[in-house]
């Protein structure tokens, strides 16, 4: 009897659910800047602004050590503050909350519209409304936009400020359109990656140079500037903060940017082979997102069947060499938002992130990689079915 795809593939590494894709060409970038003297933000930070700009179609851009950092800063220069409030989906990382809080503000948590689309609900949004809400927090969750055209009129209606968390969503020309500012993550999982690092957008050339003095410490120079000018002195003129990129991290960027179009593309097709995978074998298993849309398609969330005991399927999976993870707890069931909200109750998104299962999805993955990891589920899903009856 010939061996099963299981069996063929037992002894194979373990398939993460995100992998950098890092190799000779960002390896030299860096030596280029180690060669060069200059590792603080510079030339090559500028030039990385320059090119993700044009790559969404936009007229600048602002580099930031994290897009923590860029959500903070977009929030600071927009003037939200104490006794604001800010609508945030309870389906994200929690530095989407948290970057409200930084500036004085009340995170308003939102339920999500529905299992098969799991982005913040128009609906429950209106209803948590208030004259004290000032702006709302879209999260492009898994790298699918949310219905912009929707969003923009429920926010002209009420006077509110529009920013994108678009950690989720680089590569997209359409995200950064939204609103007043879009903030992009580079962090090790995403899917261009600059180790640590974030990429702010805005329309607004005003808002644009108030972030950009905001992240050294509002001073009116950075330190290349004053190098290439051989003018030493400056002023503080607002509060800032240390939110700069470095020349090392720019480098590695503009390489990755570069890289990025075909590394999406390579990301819809795997989630395309998934779809059609898990739908043959694993019917029970539901898939978000069933409509598609624009998506970086960034995770590959799908929803365990009620009942069934994830941590067994997670320990299951993991013998058999496949990492997974969970796209979000709820923001209100972490502690520290639990004590601000001790009777917030958020149904749908309860139910979401209860049965939720991230699976592997990078460029690194091929097709019997994705037949492997639908075996090993179907195997861990119904087995621990099987354990529970």
């Amino acid at each position: 009897m010939s061996p099963t795809l299981l069996e063929r593939m037992s002894n194979r590494a373990m398939l993460a659910v995100a992998e950098p894709q890092l190799g000779a060409e960002e390896k030299a970038a860096l030596a280029d800047v180690i060669d060069a003297g200059w590792i603080t933000m510079g030339e090559r930070v500028f030039a990385f602004e320059r090119a993700f700009a044009q790559a969404h179609d936009a007229a600048d851009a602002v580099a930031v050590s994290s897009c923590t950092g860029g959500l903070h800063l977009a929030l600071q220069a927009l003037g939200l503050g104490p006794g604001d409030e800010v609508l945030v989906p309870a389906l994200t990382f929690a530095a989407t909350a948290n970057c409200v809080l930084y500036v004085g503000a009340t995170p308003v948590l939102v339920d999500i519209e529905s299992l098969e689309t799991p982005l913040m609900s128009i609906e429950d949004a209106r209803f948590r409304c208030t004259p004290r809400t000032r702006a709302v927090i879209l999260v492009h969750y898994a790298g699918y936009l949310a219905d912009r055209a929707a969003w923009q009129d429920f926010a002209t209606a009420r006077g509110l400020l529009l920013i994108e968390d678009a950690a989720h969503a680089a590569g997209l020309p359409e995200a950064g359109t939204y609103g007043a500012a879009a903030v992009f993550s580079f962090y090790g999982n995403k899917n261009m990656t600059t180790a640590e690092g974030g990429m702010v957008l805005a329309a607004d050339e005003e808002l644009r140079e108030r972030m950009r003095q905001m992240r050294g410490h509002g001073l009116t120079s950075g330190t290349f500037q004053r190098h290439s000018a051989a003018q030493p002195g400056y002023d503080v003129t607002m509060l800032g903060f240390n939110y700069r990129m470095d020349e090392l991290r720019a480098a590695i960027g503009l390489v990755q940017l570069g890289k990025l179009p075909a590394w999406n593309e390579r990301r819809r097709t795997l989630t395309e082979v998934y779809r059609a995978l898990l739908a043959r074998q694993l019917p029970e298993v539901t898939v978000p997102f069933a409509q598609g849309g624009i998506s970086s398609h960034h995770i590959m969330p799908v929803l365990l069947p009620r009942g069934v005991d994830r941590p067994q399927v997670i320990e299951r999976l993991r013998a058999m060499g496949v990492q997974t993870s969970m796209h979000y707890p709820p923001l209100h069931r972490l502690a520290l938002y639990r004590e601000r909200f001790p009777d917030l109750a958020l149904p749908i998104v309860e139910d979401f992130a209860a049965r939720e299962l991230t699976l592997p999805l990078h460029p690194g993955l091929d097709e019997d990689d994705l037949r492997f990891v639908t075996e090993a589920l179907t195997e861990a899903v119904r087995g621990a079915a099987r354990g529970a009856s």
